[in-house]
């Protein structure tokens, strides 16, 4: 028998042992980030066809129900922030890529080529591009300048080119255009758009409706005059204001159809 106090035999008196820690791993990989959704590309999808020859109106796609999509620069931005403009004839390249003919009913020299500076849905400075009645370009660069001072957002503005006169609809265009040598929707005479008196502003925001049909025919949540969102043409904002004080009128007050994008000098 062991002494009392003394340490059993077999085993060592003193401290007991201690154990070191294995070594840390790697730390843990995180998660990849989710994709970001997919930018929606405009016109890349054919709507298919009514019986009336527009495109079925179909509801609107979830990415552009508020929309605000970013400016393709087609001409060289402003170098700074100021409001800039230019009006001169048209030039030759820009009648090429046009919808003036001969048979338009607004002579070419009756034309003239505006370029303003606008700011897009994404904050920044864009230069867009409009063909317009010789006797309406001074009111337009005004008009212009005042949505320019009050920041109201426009996607794009550019030429109508003749091969969309014809092509399939897409239903997803938000061109801010003035002329284009085209018939009254629906109808065979001419319209205020073919003699450079006319101006679609945000088309996509600010739709046409005459019962079902809406156009462009996947912009029905902009149908919901309620529900404001940026670059939507309103009662007594600055774009309707502007455009009263220069004489025109806005399609958003006739009555049977809605023409919340359009404005004229002429009154049709």
């Amino acid at each position: 028998m062991a002494p009392s106090g003394s340490a059993p035999v077999g085993t060592l008196a003193g401290p007991p042992s201690v154990r070191s820690a294995p070594p840390p791993g790697p730390p843990p990989i995180p998660p990849p980030p989710a994709a970001p959704p997919a930018a929606w590309v405009v016109g890349a999808t054919p709507l298919p066809l009514r019986p009336d020859g527009f495109g079925q109106v179909l509801p609107t796609p979830d990415v552009l129900a508020d929309r605000r999509l970013p400016t393709s620069d087609r001409l060289p931005p402003p170098g700074t922030d100021e409001y800039a403009w230019t009006v001169s004839t048209v030039p030759t390249a820009v009648v090429a890529r046009s919808t003036w003919h001969p048979g338009c009913p607004v002579r070419l020299d009756e034309l003239r080529y505006l370029k303003v500076s606008f700011w897009g849905f994404d904050g920044r400075h864009h230069t867009g591009e409009l063909l317009v009645n010789g006797r309406v370009a001074g009111p337009l660069v005004e008009v212009f300048r005042q949505l320019h001072t009050a920041r109201f957002p426009i996607e794009e503005m550019r030429v109508v080119t003749a091969a969309e006169l014809t092509a399939a609809p897409t239903g997803d265009g938000n061109n801010t255009q003035a002329f284009v040598c085209r018939p009254v929707t629906g109808l065979a005479e001419w319209s205020a758009h073919a003699r450079g008196l006319a101006l679609d502003l945000n088309p996509f925001c600010n739709p046409y409706q005459l019962g079902d049909l809406v156009l462009p025919e996947l912009a029905s949540a902009y149908t919901n005059r309620a529900l404001v969102r940026p670059g939507m043409v309103l009662p007594r904002d600055p774009a309707v204001s502007t455009f009263s004080r220069a004489g025109w009128s806005w399609g958003g007050t006739w009555t049977g159809r809605r023409d919340w994008m359009h404005f004229t000098a002429t009154g049709g």
